[in-house]
């Protein structure tokens, strides 16, 4: 028992000794959090404050004070144009290119030039020999809106925003939208700012986060703009009130919105036109579901949950002919395609068909529609073509493995670049997949970025390196 006795009292000495240092310790980190100013801003915990509105949450335009900064370079003289997100059509087709090569070097197509960009795969606009970017400075954590010159990748102007952004698989992932007068942006946390084309003078600024409660998608915004005929920039807020809304380009007024009656969530697919019963609509492909929206008014005139994919939607739909539209996306969701029919009760969304994810499918690029027949890059890294009555024509094969990479057609060519840099060309027929040229252009990896061209050039992107190559036959 003595023993005993003593072995507790040890122990007991022993607590006491190690509450006391905790006692200390506590003491020393609350005096410096009180001089410090860690404490600042805290308030009282009262009852009821749970239903406090989020202070984030604020009526009115909040915009965020920026700093423009211009350089002594000029833009070139060159008519070429890719002026938003899969081009001017939303179908990721440059119909105007023609005369590129059909054939290249041996050390592949001419590197024009290649610059440094911040953590992402956000890509390029290109309008009057100026290609526009948003890029991420880590360093000053913000986002950074560049122009730069299609002839040499100087900046001409760079515009920069404060915003805390963390590495998340990159930060900016998104296509700005231009025109001659302005061009917009959508930054990752979903700021859309509008600046002036030519001189990167602020315009106007909406905080789709803090204005409408857009909830920020899963790995950031990947929404990219779009501009109409009339300059109004389409966007889909999806947010608490509105899913959809118009806005003048030049001013930044609200010309409509489409309240979120279904309460969908933002995604990272964007906006895509469509011509059905003689109106144009907007189709957006949102959280639980699928809706149209008219381009005149806003109004909502059909929606579906026929398609939806709950972790990340990402692929656009893809517009197929006057009443069709085609879906596909990650996570095993596979291919489906809808058709609007017009009946005495509105107009009704019908299933045509599904694939299978191993069938025909896309877990990050839209797939494109040319010439009646669609192309994507398949789940299993292959280039694949079907019919748009969903009978897969052909595959690349086992020995072509594209991973997660864009493409582009031009000039009766497509284009695929894997995920490590390697650009491949090919002719786009329906006929079967005939391999023209690949060249490893960019040692990098995740060459993800959506890929432009203009005149010949083709701006192209993965994590940390932009290049501009020349396709042109020369």
């Amino acid at each position: 028992m003595s023993c005993l006795s003593g072995w507790a009292e040890v122990v007991n000495n022993r607590v006491k000794i190690a509450v006391l240092f905790l006692i200390i310790i506590n003491s020393a980190l609350l005096a410096w959090a009180f001089r410090s100013g860690v404490g600042d801003g805290l308030e009282k915990r009262m009852p009821g404050m749970d239903d406090r509105p989020d202070p984030a949450r604020r009526t009115g335009p909040v915009t965020i004070d920026g700093e423009l900064t211009s350089f002594d370079v000029q833009p070139p003289d060159i008519s070429g144009r890719w002026v938003q997100f899969r081009n001017s059509a939303r179908d990721g087709i440059a119909r105007e290119e023609e005369g590129l090569a059909r054939q290249w070097p041996e050390d592949g197509p001419p590197v024009r030039w290649s610059i440094g960009v911040g953590d992402g795969y956000a890509s390029a606009a290109i309008l009057d020999g100026r290609v526009y970017m948003i890029d991420y400075d880590r360093e000053n954590q913000g986002d950074l809106i560049r122009c730069l010159s299609l002839e040499t990748g100087e900046d001409i102007w760079q515009y920069f925003y404060p915003v805390q952004v963390r590495r998340n698989h990159g930060m900016s992932r998104t296509v700005p939208a231009a025109t001659e007068d302005f061009v917009v942006t959508l930054g990752p946390k979903a700021h859309v700012t509008c600046l002036d084309a030519r001189t990167g003078e602020f315009l106007w600024m909406l905080n789709l986060e803090a204005e409408y409660g857009t909830d920020v998608p899963p790995w950031y915004a990947g929404q990219c703009p779009y501009i109409d005929a009339e300059g109004r920039v389409i966007l889909a807020p999806a947010g608490d009130e509105v899913l959809m809304m118009a806005v003048e380009g030049a001013t930044g007024e609200v010309v409509w919105e489409t309240p979120n009656e279904p309460g969908w969530d933002m995604t990272h697919s964007s906006i895509v036109p469509m011509e059905f019963g003689g109106r144009k609509t907007y189709v957006y492909c949102g959280s639980n579901g699928v809706a149209g929206i008219c381009a005149g008014s806003g109004e909502l005139l059909w929606r579906t949950g026929k398609w939806r994919i709950r972790i990340a939607n990402i692929p656009s739909p893809v517009i197929v002919g006057d009443d069709r539209i085609f879906f596909t996306g990650g996570y095993n969701a596979g291919s489906m395609m809808l058709r609007l029919v017009e009946t005495e009760g509105g107009i009704e969304v019908r299933e045509e068909f599904r694939r299978g994810a191993r069938e025909f499918a896309s877990e990050q690029q839209t797939p494109i529609l040319y010439e009646g027949h669609i192309y994507a890059v398949r789940p299993d890294g292959e280039l694949a073509c079907m019919d748009t009555d969903g009978n897969v024509l052909w595959t690349s094969g086992g020995g072509t493995n594209f991973g997660l990479g864009p493409l582009l057609i031009a000039d009766g060519l497509i284009y695929v670049m894997d995920d490590n840099g390697v650009l491949t060309m090919a002719e786009a027929v329906p006929s079967g997949y005939n391999e023209l040229a690949r060249s490893e252009v960019m040692d990098g990896h995740e060459a993800w970025g959506p890929m432009a061209i203009a005149d010949g050039r083709l701006i192209v992107r993965d994590m940390n390196r932009m290049l501009c190559l020349d396709l042109k036959d020369r």
